[in-house]
């Protein structure tokens, strides 16, 4: 071999094996950058899932905020209706108690709570008071029981209330005590008709 051709076969050589140093530094390289956009891919979507997380969460969030607020506000509303609607029925209630005052079986009432309360007492003493204006009902009330109820100088709309002082009995059958425990107990269900 002449001293050009062991050149050029070193030269061949030399060439061939840089290219098989710089293929396999290329190709090293290439992986570390594979891996690094691997990494860097799975960051950004391990990123990108907490942020859609995050914002979930601050919706749900909101969105329970505006529900709790709206079902306040109904809440607020359906009382105020519940509580106009109980009135306008109270209201109504005081007017057919006014009118069951004019009604003979008024009497008949008066007459017969009276009579309970005279046989609770039994051999107590007992005092009877009627409303201001039942006051015209005494002298039959007086005439049908054998006793004089006293006027009241409390007006309460009807009815009568009875003192048994012996015992520290005090026997509340006023219109506007039982209006008043009817108010205090009455739990408005709302709902359908046909419910």
């Amino acid at each position: 071999m002449t001293t050009e051709e062991k050149l050029q076969h070193f030269f061949d050589a030399s060439i061939q094996s840089a290219s098989e140093e710089a293929e396999k530094m290329k190709k090293e390289h290439k992986e570390a950058l594979d891996k690094l956009f691997e990494e860097h891919r799975a960051a950004m979507e391990r990123q990108a899932g907490a942020q859609l997380q995050a914002e979930s969460d601050r919706l749900k969030r909101d969105i329970n905020k505006e529900v709790s607020a709206r079902q306040l506000e109904f809440r607020r509303q359906y009382s105020a209706r519940t509580e106009e609607i109980k009135s306008l029925l109270f209201a109504e209630v005081e007017d057919k108690l006014k009118k069951f005052k004019t009604s003979p079986e008024y009497f008949d009432y008066l007459e017969k709570i009276i009579r309970q309360a005279l046989s609770f007492a039994g051999e107590d003493a007992i005092t009877v008071y009627i409303d201001p204006s039942d006051e015209a009902l005494l002298p039959r009330l007086a005439e049908t029981l054998g006793i004089n109820p006293s006027i009241s100088r409390e007006a309460w709309g009807g009815g009568m209330r009875a003192v048994i002082r012996s015992k520290n009995i005090l026997i509340d059958n006023s219109f506007a005590t039982l209006l008043d425990e009817a108010r205090k107990e009455y739990i408005f269900t709302g709902g359908m008709a046909d419910e």
